[in-house]
C-alpha cells in the first residue's frame, strides 16, 4: 500500500475517533462557542487594538477562533496521544507498515481540518449574532493563519507528550501551559491592558503569535491580511515541535 493510500486510511480513523468521542466534540466544538456567547455578553463597547478602536465583539471572535484552533490541534490531540500510548495502541500500531510520520502527519490534518471547521462556525456566529464583519480581502490570511496555526500546534503536542508519562498527568499538564498563556497572549485580554512584562513572556511562546495573525485579518481594511513575521513564528514552533516529536515518538506505554 502507497505511503498516501495509508495516511488517507489513518486519516478517516482518526477522524472517526475524534467525531465518535462525546467528550472531543465538547470541548474542542461547543466549549469555545460558549466562550464567545459570554465574553460577547458581558463585555460590550469598543477597544484599542493595535491604535485602532475596533467593537468587542470583533476583538473576541478571532480570540476565541485562537482559542478553538489550540483545543483542537493542542489540547485535545495531547491527551489523545498520552492515552493511545499508556493503552497499547501505538505499540499495536507498530505491528503494522505505519511510520511514525504518517501517524503525525494524519493526527495533525484532523487537527487543521477540526480548526477550519471550528473557525468558519465562530465565524458565522460572529455574523448572526453581534455582525461582526467577514474579512473578505483579508480572508487568504486568516485561513492561512488557521492552517499554519492548527499543524503548528499539532506538531508541537507531539513533543509536548514524550514528557507526559500517564494519561492521568495529560489533562492538568496541558491545562497548567495553556491556561495562563491565554491571558497574557491577547487572547482573553486586549495587549494594551496587559503588563509589558508579562507580554514579554507571551511574546515567548506561539499563542500570542497566532492570537495577532487571527486578529489582523479582522482589524486590516486592505491587502490578503497575511501576518508574515506571526506565520514564521508559528511555523518555527512547529518545526522544532517537529523535530522533536520525528526523534521522540514513542510507540510503547512509559511503563513497559
Amino acid at each position: 500500500m502507497s505511503y498516501s493510500r495509508l495516511l488517507l486510511h489513518q486519516f478517516r480513523s482518526d477522524i472517526a475517533r475524534f467525531w465518535r468521542n462525546p467528550q472531543s466534540r465538547y470541548f474542542t466544538g461547543l466549549m469555545p462557542i460558549v466562550f464567545l456567547v459570554i465574553f460577547a455578553t458581558i463585555f460590550k463597547g469598543s477597544t484599542l487594538v493595535d491604535g485602532r478602536l475596533i467593537k468587542v465583539t470583533t476583538f473576541y471572535v478571532p480570540g476565541i477562533m485562537a482559542l478553538g484552533i489550540i483545543s483542537a490541534s493542542f489540547v485535545y490531540l495531547s491527551q489523545a496521544i498520552v492515552t493511545q500510548r499508556e493503552n497499547g495502541e501505538f505499540k499495536r500500531l507498530r505491528g503494522t507498515p505505519l511510520p511514525a510520520s504518517l501517524v503525525i502527519c494524519s493526527r495533525a490534518a484532523v487537527g487543521v481540518v477540526v480548526a477550519i471547521a471550528m473557525s468558519a462556525l465562530l465565524l458565522l456566529i460572529g455574523r448572526l449574532l453581534y455582525n461582526v464583519p467577514i474579512p473578505h480581502s483579508t480572508l487568504p490570511g486568516l485561513v492561512v493563519s488557521i492552517v499554519v496555526g492548527a499543524a503548528a500546534f499539532s506538531c508541537i503536542a507531539f513533543a509536548v507528550t514524550t514528557r507526559i508519562s500517564t494519561a492521568e498527568a495529560a489533562a492538568p499538564v496541558i491545562n497548567l501551559l495553556v491556561l495562563p498563556l491565554y491571558f497574557i497572549s491577547g487572547v482573553f485580554v486586549p495587549e494594551s491592558q496587559i503588563p509589558r512584562g508579562l507580554r514579554a513572556i507571551a511574546a515567548v511562546f506561539p499563542i500570542r503569535p497566532l492570537a495577532q495573525s487571527l486578529r489582523g485579518a479582522f482589524i486590516q481594511t486592505t491587502g490578503s491580511g497575511l501576518a508574515l513575521s506571526h506565520l514564521l513564528v508559528l511555523a518555527a514552533w512547529g518545526i522544532a515541535g517537529l523535530l522533536v516529536a520525528a526523534r521522540r515518538f514513542q510507540w510503547t506505554p512509559r511503563g513497559d
